[in-house]
């Protein structure tokens, strides 16, 4: 499996952006489907926003369209989360995950997963 090392996450205000970066040990681009989750004690762990094999198609979850953007660096074999006008409810342990099969936003489709980074927004 790829292995995954996230990396970006921290303490912020409200309204703040941060960028997160999600490195991988082989190439991912026209191999893994990627996304992002993230997870809280109060909730399972969800979709945040996914990225196509191709590149072509991405994929967020309603609440942070509009703010948050999924994207790859093909020569780096990275994959990025910029998140901007971050909200206390964006608050959670990310994760990177890469899925060699069928798309899925669901964390059982993917089979690697990074360790994940904290990312704490107060108000």
């Amino acid at each position: 499996q790829v292995q995954l090392v996230e990396s970006g996450g921290g303490l912020v205000h409200a309204g703040d952006s941060l960028t997160l970066s999600c490195a991988a040990s082989a190439r991912i681009r026209n191999n893994y489907h990627m996304g992002w989750f993230r997870q809280t004690p109060d909730k399972e762990r969800e979709f945040v926003a996914g990225i196509s094999k191709s590149s072509i198609i991405q994929h967020y979850t309603n609440s942070v369209k509009g703010r948050f953007t999924i994207s790859r660096d093909i020569d780096k074999n990275t994959v990025y989360l910029q998140m901007n006008d971050l909200k206390p409810e964006d608050t959670g342990i990310y994760y990177c995950a890469a899925n060699s099969a069928e798309w899925s936003t669901s964390p059982l489709g993917f089979g690697s997963w990074g360790q994940g980074t904290q990312v704490t927004v107060s108000t």
